[in-house]
C-alpha cells in the first residue's frame, strides 16, 4: 500500500496527516477526516480527495489570528512531502499525465511530470483576493509547497474564467485528476519510467 503519515509542527503550525494513494481500492469512505481551521480550504482539500481517488486525513492548528497563509502553505509543504514518501521509488508508475477540465465558465490544464524535479508555472488570474477567509493569493504558495516537497515539474494553466472560487476548485480538481494518473502503476512499465534508472 502507497501509504505516508508525517507529522510537521512549527512555531506557526502543528500539523498532522496521513495520505492513501490508493485510497479507492479501499473500504473507506470519502471524505476523509479533514480539519485545516480554513473552511475554503477544507473544501477544496475534500474534492481533491474525491477528483484524485485517495484517501487523506488532515488536521493544523495554525496562526489564524494571523492569516492563512502560514496554514496553507505548510498544509501544501505536508501534503507534497506525503506524496513523495507515499510514490516510493516510483517503480511502475506512469510519471506524466495531463488534465484539462472545465468548471462552468472556466477552464483549466494541470500537467505533472513526478520527475523528482521541482518545478512550478502557474498561470492564473484570480480576480479577487479573499474567499470566506481564504487569501486567494496564497493558492500559488500552495502549488509551490507541493511541488517541492513531492519532487514534481507541476504546470497550471488557467485558460479563461471570471469566478474565484469556480477557478480555485477547477486548479484543485484538475491537480487531484492529473496526480492520480501520473502516480498511477502501469503495469508494462518495468522499474522507472527514465533512462536514468531512477527518479
Amino acid at each position: 500500500m502507497r501509504i505516508s503519515e508525517i507529522t510537521r509542527n512549527t512555531n506557526e503550525t502543528k500539523i498532522t496527516g496521513k495520505l492513501d494513494l490508493d485510497g479507492y481500492m479501499t473500504d473507506k469512505k470519502l471524505p476523509g477526516n479533514i480539519d485545516t481551521g480554513v473552511g475554503f480550504l477544507n473544501h477544496m482539500l475534500v474534492l481533491f480527495e474525491k477528483h484524485g481517488g485517495l484517501n487523506l486525513d488532515i488536521k493544523c492548528h495554525g496562526d489564524l489570528d494571523v492569516d492563512c497563509h502560514h496554514t496553507v502553505e505548510d498544509i501544501g509543504i505536508v501534503i507534497g512531502k506525503m506524496i513523495n514518501e507515499a510514490l516510493g521509488d516510483k517503480s511502475g508508475i506512469k510519471r506524466y499525465a495531463n488534465a484539462t477540465i472545465p468548471m462552468d465558465e472556466v477552464l483549466v490544464t494541470v500537467t505533472i511530470d513526478l520527475s523528482g524535479r521541482p518545478y512550478l508555472v502557474f498561470n492564473a488570474d484570480i480576480p479577487c483576493e479573499q474567499i470566506g477567509e481564504y487569501d486567494t493569493e496564497i493558492t500559488e504558495d500552495f502549488f509551490r509547497a507541493v511541488a517541492f516537497q513531492c519532487g514534481m515539474t507541476l504546470h497550471i494553466n488557467v485558460h479563461y474564467g471570471k469566478n474565484a472560487h469556480h477557478i480555485i476548485e477547477c486548479i484543485f480538481k484538475a491537480f487531484a485528476r492529473c496526480l492520480k494518473e501520473a502516480a498511477s502503476i502501469d503495469p508494462t512499465i518495468k522499474g522507472v519510467m527514465s533512462t536514468k534508472g531512477c527518479l
